[in-house]
């Protein structure tokens, strides 16, 4: 495997997913890596564009085939992972893989590729506003919320992990300083 690959991560919530499609939408270098997970779709998302949608059977299966660059389950038969052959497509095209995956994933993926990755941690403005932030989305049960909300909390203090902090307190702000951190890279 070679070329470059760009990282962002941080807690459901934190803005990392709407600063990933800015960049994608702004620089034709950069390539979406599509994460697989079991988890349900929703009625908003694609198959093959937001997530591949996997069985939790399916997902095992390719597991023990050793198709993931890494993979995690999230929660209760909740599966996440990155397919090594979505980065290898990437780079086949000449482009920069660009990956919005959770923090442990994250590290996972920052461990195998070292220098060739630029690793940024999206961090909401303070604890309070990532709860406001998760409840506005009005997606999960009470349930899910609160092991969401604690998951995120946790993964917080992962972010001197990361090779750039990126403080999401104003979402233009944020996007500025995500382009600078990419062109540097980059360069």
């Amino acid at each position: 495997m070679q070329g470059k690959l760009i990282l962002f991560c941080g807690p459901s919530g934190s803005g990392k997913t709407t600063i990933v499609h800015h960049l994608l939408k702004k620089n034709p270098k950069l390539c979406f890596s599509v994460s697989a997970t079991t988890r349900s779709k929703r009625d908003t998302e694609t198959n093959g564009i937001d997530y591949h949608f996997f069985s939790v059977e399916d997902f095992k299966e390719k597991i023990k085939r050793d198709e993931f660059i890494e993979w995690e389950e999230v929660y209760k038969n909740g599966f996440y992972g990155t397919l090594k052959s979505e980065v290898e497509n990437i780079w086949k095209q000449n482009k920069v893989a660009v990956f919005d995956v959770d923090v442990k994933g994250g590290l996972e993926i920052k461990k195998k590729f070292g220098n060739q990755m630029l690793a940024i941690f999206v961090k909401p403005p303070s604890v309070e506003d990532l709860h406001k932030r998760l409840h506005a989305r009005d997606t999960e049960t009470p349930e899910s919320l609160q092991a969401r909300i604690a998951k995120s909390e946790h993964e917080l203090e992962f972010a001197n992990r990361f090779d750039k902090i990126l403080i999401n307190d104003d979402k233009e702000k944020a996007f500025r300083e995500a382009e600078q951190m990419v062109d540097e890279f980059l360069k």
